[in-house]
């Protein structure tokens, strides 16, 4: 049996996240202070009370599902619970990276703060969104998004989710031409979904060129055995990468989950335990890899499943 740990990524947070496993792990109790010590950021308020408004601003989303689903790592941690890899869905990558031991747990949220920060604060003044295709294949997708862009219209595939999800993002009126297109060349679904901002495009490369400088004050270590996976191409980081390139180049590149799942399943990963708010990337994982068993740690009651059956 190989064991995957997976992050989620922004869109997962809701009001109410992780309350029930602080209020019983001292563990997890201990990263949300140390969180909120670090980043002066109200975390527990914003995550255990909201409002949604304020939980909804990059600035505070990012800090605080990093938080949410390193409380829960902790407490499988102490429980001896670990994985062999671990991969994350954009800002969820650097909670692999922290597991990795690539980043210690301070500065992982220093970073991370400045990367909401730029990411919800250096857009271009338009109106942008983002949206789901879903069961139409990535190549289809690409193709309308360039007769699209050859028109002057801005959208491109953002996030490579799965073999039948891809997500794009543009300007508001771009996404709804094409979303109609799309439905009619045969997209089952298409889902708006909660982020606005034109995330992984070029959109921002005033955000990207903002938080290099700040990645060049971090400082990465070896790690500690963990593989964890990089978004930017599907393939386990290595002593060759550029980290604080890589990470910087994330922010104004594809996401690509699709490779991510095939990397591990060609690993032989039997467990995919996906750690925080939602359950989206083990969603991912069950439709490329139909044979994977699936666990989602969201919760005291879940958490406590999970380490029941390791006991």
């Amino acid at each position: 049996m190989k064991t995957a740990f997976l992050f989620p990524g922004q869109g997962a947070q809701k009001v109410g996240m992780g309350k029930d496993v602080y209020d019983n792990y001292e563990d997890a109790r201990r990263i949300y202070d140390i969180a909120e010590k670090v980043t002066g950021i109200p975390v527990k308020k914003l995550c255990f009370e909201g409002p949604e408004e304020d939980l909804m601003k990059t600035e505070n989303t990012q800090v605080a599902i990093l938080t949410t689903s390193l409380a829960m790592l902790e407490v499988l941690k102490k429980h001896k619970i670990d994985a062999e890899i671990s991969v994350g869905l954009s800002l969820g990558e650097y909670t692999a990276l922290i597991y990795g031991g690539y980043l210690d747990l301070e500065q992982g949220l220093k970073i991370i703060q400045k990367r909401g920060y730029y990411m919800g604060n250096f857009l271009p003044e338009e109106s942008f969104a983002m949206s789901a295709i879903i069961g139409l294949d990535s190549s289809v997708i690409e193709k309308e998004c360039e007769g699209l862009r050859n028109k002057g219209k801005f959208v491109v595939p953002a996030n490579y989710n799965s073999k039948a999800q891809t997500v794009i993002s543009g300007s508001t009126d771009a996404i709804n031409e094409i979303s109609e297109t799309l439905k009619q060349l045969g997209a089952k679904k298409v889902v708006s979904l909660k982020t606005s901002g034109p995330f992984h495009t070029e959109k921002l490369n005033k955000a990207k060129e903002l938080f290099s400088k700040e990645l060049e004050k971090v400082t990465f270590r070896q790690g500690n055995g963990v593989k964890v996976i990089k978004n930017i191409d599907g393939k386990f980081y290595t002593s060759e990468d550029d980290m604080k390139k890589v990470l910087a180049n994330h922010i104004v590149n594809p996401v690509r989950f699709d490779k991510a799942i095939k990397l591990m399943e060609e690993e032989k990963i039997t467990d995919f335990v996906e750690i925080g708010p939602g359950k989206t990337l083990t969603g991912f994982v069950k439709k490329d890899y139909p044979e994977a068993t699936i666990y989602n740690v969201n919760s005291l009651e879940s958490l406590k499943e999970l380490i029941e059956k390791n006991s």
